[in-house]
């Protein structure tokens, strides 16, 4: 069987990673179940919905008008 190709190792994430800010929260996408690879980090604003269904996440992504809002770097899981 061929291995998998797979997105990171751990110590490219944590290179990755000490070039963001160290202060932010790190959150991922989801739902449903299994594992996936995952996209490069990257920060974007959010807005906290706790009262958010479970499927929907809580946290969304804020808009431009938005005025409350917190940073936070993403991981993104692959959908194939």
């Amino acid at each position: 069987m061929e291995a998998p190709t797979l997105s990171y190792t751990v110590g490219e994430l944590i290179r990755l990673l000490e070039s963001l800010p160290p202060d932010l929260p790190i959150l991922v996408s989801g739902y449903e179940s299994g594992f996936e690879n995952f996209y490069q980090p990257y920060v974007v604003r959010l807005n906290h919905l706790p009262d958010n269904p479970y499927y929907e996440g809580e946290f969304q992504l804020a808009n431009k008008d938005d005025k409350e809002w917190i940073e936070g770097v993403v991981l993104t899981r692959v959908n194939r």
